[in-house]
């Protein structure tokens, strides 16, 4: 049995990934009836009251889930989150961008896991040492913000140096890649992609659709919307906008300085951009995804994108 299967009580070692501005509480709820487990960002929720709201239905319906929380202080509305996250719980938390050491020990005091997102074996033996249930290898496959090897050999490098359980993050999207995961002793994998087009995402058509149109050839990796590598589609909006940064971005991010007011810039533009293109019928089409599109063939819901992964 696999450690997500043993850990948290589901029939398959799948966890739906946070998706920024995608993910919400239908397809969290969708997940759990589907034998998986779905993951929500709390950074998808602008307030406090927003966040509370989706963690009150959620448990008050029994629902299985995790969240996933940025840890680094970029992120200033870490305190409330923490906070309210504590305040009702969820099954795991899963931690991206900084040391995740104040949310491992606040977590585990409520018997709640802690999952740490990894690129580099250097970070997980931190992890480790901080008492992380598990990692996340975060690998080139993977959509949104991503790594620089393989999920196959990252995979292969965390299991041969780490004694806790690593988790696959990264070109999931079929039945041969979710069981070429678990087959290469992955102990459980996230998927995240693929769940874009699902009927119970709140994006618009136009973003659903673009799952099914592109391809994984499609897929660029951009600076300019995070100033963190991000992959999104090649729409003629990125195109025109361009996925390298211009001299001037350059000269700043040299500055240690300016390298981190550049970036709080960019997250807050980034955000109105992609929520504009994800949620208004009439904008620009700048949307996040992984290469894993090359497996969406149509706008399907969570039971059935989770039936041809797992061939029920």
């Amino acid at each position: 049995m696999a450690y997500l299967n043993e850990k948290l009580k589901i029939k398959h070692p799948i966890i739906m990934a946070p998706m920024f501005l995608v993910s919400n509480v239908n397809m969290i709820i969708s997940a759990h009836k589907s034998g998986i487990i779905g993951c929500l960002p709390a950074h998808n929720f602008r307030t406090q009251k927003e966040l509370e709201t989706a963690l009150k239905e959620l448990t008050d319906k029994k629902i299985k889930f995790g969240m996933n929380l940025i840890v680094n202080k970029s992120n200033t509305n870490y305190e409330w989150q923490i906070k309210s996250v504590l305040k009702f719980g969820c099954d795991f938390i899963i931690t991206s961008l900084g040391n995740p050491k104040n949310t491992i020990e606040l977590a585990h005091k409520q018997n709640i896991l802690v999952f740490c997102d990894v690129t580099n074996i250097q970070y997980a033996k931190k992890c480790e040492d901080l008492g992380a249930d598990a990692v996340v290898g975060v690998s080139s496959d993977a959509g949104g913000h991503l790594g620089q090897i393989s999920s196959r050999e990252l995979t292969k490098i965390l299991k041969q140096n780490i004694s806790i359980p690593v988790l696959s993050s990264g070109g999931v999207g079929d039945y041969k890649s979710y069981h070429s995961h678990l087959k290469n002793n992955s102990d459980g994998v996230l998927i995240g992609s693929v769940f874009i087009a699902c009927t119970e995402s709140g994006v618009n058509h136009k973003y659903k659709q673009a799952m099914v149109d592109y391809t994984d050839k499609d897929i660029v990796i951009t600076s300019k919307l995070s100033g963190t590598p991000c992959t999104i589609i090649n729409t003629p909006a990125v195109q025109k906008m361009g996925t390298k940064e211009n001299w001037i971005e350059k000269i700043l991010n040299k500055n240690k300085s300016f390298k981190r007011l550049l970036k709080k810039i960019r997250f807050i533009k980034s955000w109105k951009t992609l929520e504009k293109a994800a949620f208004s019928a009439n904008y620009d089409s700048i949307w996040c995804a992984g290469k894993s599109i090359k497996y969406v063939k149509s706008i399907q819901p969570v039971k059935k994108i989770v039936e041809q992964i797992t061939k029920l």
